[in-house]
């Protein structure tokens, strides 16, 4: 649900710079609530297919009217939580298994929502380039032959050299330079990457779907990408190294808000190893997969990219009037919650003003620099 937060930032940009995302942003790429927003963005419009079909604007609506859909309320969450930590430990009784193994929450509702956004439209229709993160967890399904040459547009990371074993970091991607072609590794429906890169552990079940793999029809089982995909890991494993030489790669990061929080020594120990991932505890190892990559690398990545790195982000767990911050909870589709993230986005681009105009006039520049481009080759070509 927190993806209200950048759609709002979106909306103020497109507002302050009177043109769509896509028209001033080259390479759209992040997992999980960022694909959803990112791949709605690259929808063509159907009776103007070089136009997106929908804006910031409408993203924001989708968040408002469909989130309470998608997450209903669950007044018996936290009894729950403790119904299968008293199972688990000492009943062992079959049928509670069965009821509490399932994801938290009916996918077909997301399903429904992401199938009326994206329709039955391909990644390789998105109108700028396209990175959808997925964690494949079933990686029997990948022969090698799927895996090989990966040089130019990497699918799997690891390129399937070391861990022949286990799940896989998979990156879809519809990659487009003007002067540089780079084939593309995989074709999928937006539909089934997003369902993929959505689906967090503990809140959906995993996603399994057909994707064309080098011309091989395969079945991907995936989840939540920010399992492993961070801002860092995407420039580094999925797109550093199919670049066009001596590319100004400037780098702008709208955040859903920060929610990695210290953890005592105590309440980890007492957390207990089911604990841990109870939703009743805010998830914290869950918590601990998001943030433990980027924490690690943040810092170098941030100083290698220099004056051409933007965040647009701040914490949700300190900082003044955190009392009326949003809840660090992803499922909280509550009036209040949506409330709560409207001011929020206000404060993030008020705190980070400086900023926000920056990456407006970055944008506006580089949508400048491309349609300068583009008149050159009209002329070129005789067009008026």
């Amino acid at each position: 649900m927190r993806g209200l937060i950048p759609a709002l930032i979106m909306q103020r940009i497109e507002e302050r710079t009177g043109l769509a995302m896509t028209d001033m942003v080259d390479i759209f790429a992040g997992p999980s609530t960022g694909a959803i927003l990112n791949a709605a963005l690259n929808i063509p419009h159907p009776y103007q297919p070089d136009r997106p079909k929908y804006k910031a604007r409408h993203l924001v609506r989708f968040y408002e009217r469909e989130g309470i859909r998608i997450f209903p309320r669950d007044a018996f969450r936290d009894f729950r939580g403790l119904i299968h930590d008293f199972n688990n430990r000492l009943m062992k009784i079959g049928t509670l298994n069965k009821l509490l193994s399932h994801g938290h929450y009916d996918p077909a509702n997301l399903g429904r929502n992401l199938r009326a956004l994206y329709g039955k439209a391909p990644l390789s229709r998105s109108l700028k380039s396209l990175i959808i993160p997925v964690y494949g967890i079933d990686r029997k399904n990948l022969k090698a032959e799927q895996l090989e040459g990966e040089s130019e547009a990497a699918l799997v990371h690891d390129k399937a050299t070391h861990f022949q074993d286990g799940g896989h970091a998979l990156w879809f991607k519809n990659l487009k330079f003007r002067d540089k072609e780079v084939s593309p590794v995989s074709d999928v429906a937006i539909y089934d990457a997003i369902m993929a890169s959505c689906a967090a552990p503990t809140y959906f079940p995993c996603h399994s779907f057909e994707a064309q793999l080098r011309g091989h029809k395969t079945e991907i089982t995936g989840i939540d990408g920010s399992i492993f995909d961070n801002v860092c890991t995407t420039y580094m494993g999925a797109l550093r190294h199919t670049l066009p030489k001596d590319t100004n790669l400037i780098m702008i990061v709208l955040g859903t808000g920060r929610s990695n929080r210290r953890i005592s020594k105590a309440d980890w120990n007492k957390f207990g190893s089911l604990g841990v991932v109870d939703p009743a505890n805010d998830l914290p190892l869950i918590n601990i997969f998001f943030h433990a990559a980027e924490t690690a690398l943040f810092e170098a990545f941030a100083e290698e990219m220099g004056d051409n790195f933007h965040i647009l982000n701040k914490s949700l767990v300190s900082g003044a009037y955190k009392e009326d911050f949003p809840s660090t909870q992803l499922d909280d589709a509550s009036p209040e919650s949506m409330r709560r993230m409207k001011n929020f986005a206000e404060m993030m681009v008020a705190e980070n003003y400086s900023t926000f105009e920056t990456v407006c006039d970055l944008l506006v520049n580089n949508h400048k620099k491309k349609a300068g481009k583009k008149k050159k080759i009209l002329d070129y070509l005789g067009i008026d």
